[in-house]
């Protein structure tokens, strides 16, 4: 087959945009161009790429195995590039990262120090719940994932780099704030507000409620860190967040850490890639700020 690097690139902006005219748009041509090349592509390959089914835009299975051929081979040439860069005494190009929303908190203050070190660098930066970055990184969409939960059944290199206490919290003004020690029990009438099922966090409050055979009563479930502290601080319940999700303080916005025997819950930040993945000098890079915690 005679298809070019610039089609492949087409192909793959194609399966991230969804669109041909996007597509185009990232490719820097008209929609007309994009769309005889694409022809050109299918024409080439024998099968079509993509169908268009009520007016949107469909894939076709062969249409993304060649947007993953596309993808391993740009990052294989980008790779390249770095390394070629470095011979030269330079440290450029494009750092892709995607972490689980509570990772918001202090990932890009680890990003800023590590552009200051390398300016550069340009960062590609998705945050994501859990569903979304473990769907990215089936994909191989990105260099490195920091997320507290990573997948078990994906073959991965997983490092853990930073402590994730879970903390219980309550409004300023909730009587319990004002108790120098509780025990769980104590918490069996308090309505729950946790995040959704799915994500890292709730999974890890899932396992230890289930191991203290401990159910709560439960009023929300949301997606948002932000939407549970505001939640609570408007008195609609308790929560369990991440210590990071407060930014490392006691009390924050409305709301407080209540002292509850057994808690924080120990977990961790991870860091992962997958296994057998050869990533970049960059990313290779960043990997081991993120370890060495600078």
């Amino acid at each position: 087959m005679n298809i070019t690097f610039r089609q492949l690139r087409l192909v793959l902006a194609l399966s991230e945009t969804g669109s041909v005219s996007a597509a185009a748009r990232v490719m820097h041509v008209t929609q007309p161009t994009a769309s005889m090349q694409l022809k050109e592509i299918s024409e080439t390959v024998g099968l079509p790429l993509y169908e268009i089914v009520a007016r949107k835009l469909y894939m076709t299975e062969i249409g993304l195995e060649l947007a993953r051929t596309a993808r391993a081979i740009a990052t294989e040439w980008e790779g390249f590039e770095q390394r070629v860069d470095a011979r030269k005494g330079y440290m450029r190009g494009t750092l892709r990262v995607a972490v689980v929303s509570t990772a918001k908190y202090f990932v890009p203050r680890l990003l800023g120090t590590f552009c200051k070190r390398y300016p550069d660098i340009d960062v590609s930066f998705e945050v994501l719940n859990r569903d979304g970055v473990v769907s990215r990184l089936r994909n191989n969409l990105d260099d490195i994932y920091v997320m507290s939960t990573p997948p078990v059944d994906i073959d991965l290199v997983d490092d853990i780099f930073m402590a994730n206490p879970l903390v219980v919290i309550a409004a300023t003004r909730n009587p319990l704030a004002k108790h120098k020690q509780l025990v769980l029990p104590e918490l069996a009438d308090e309505r729950f507000i946790l995040r959704e099922k799915g994500s890292g966090t709730r999974m890890a409050i899932d396992h230890y409620f289930k191991a203290a055979r401990f159910r709560p009563n439960l009023r929300l479930e949301l997606g948002s860190n932000e939407a549970i502290k505001e939640s609570v601080a408007g008195g609609l319940g308790i929560s369990v967040l991440s210590s990071h999700a407060l930014h490392g303080h006691a009390r924050e916005h409305g709301v407080c850490v209540l002292n509850v025997q057994g808690f924080p819950i120990e977990s961790n930040w991870h860091v992962v890639h997958p296994k057998g993945k050869k990533l970049s000098p960059i990313a290779s890079i960043f990997k081991s700020h993120l370890l060495a915690g600078t």
